[in-house]
């Protein structure tokens, strides 16, 4: 099953985003289950959250990614969702 896990930052998080970023990206390298993945960005073109679609056995296998994730670690979601998803296209 296909999973996006959707996160928002905290405001004024950019900082905790940009120290936990390599060992963020080196974790989504690292799992087999990640498709895609890419952040959010605000209307200033910064970055503020992430978007990671999954392709996981179910949705404890995505919660345990989630929880997981050095930004997860870090405290820097203000929310992550966790939403099966159906790809159409692509």
């Amino acid at each position: 099953m296909r999973v996006a896990l959707i996160a928002k930052d905290k405001p004024g998080h950019l900082h905790v985003r940009m120290e936990n970023r390599p060992d963020h990206v080196a974790y989504l390298k690292a799992h087999d289950i990640v498709e895609q993945a890419g952040p959010c960005l605000d209307d200033a073109g910064e970055m503020c959250g992430s978007l990671i679609i999954l392709n996981v056995e179910d949705a404890a296998q995505a919660q345990a990614f989630a929880d997981g994730d050095p930004y997860a670690k870090a405290g820097l979601f203000e929310t992550v969702d966790l939403i099966a998803w159906n790809r159409v296209i692509g």
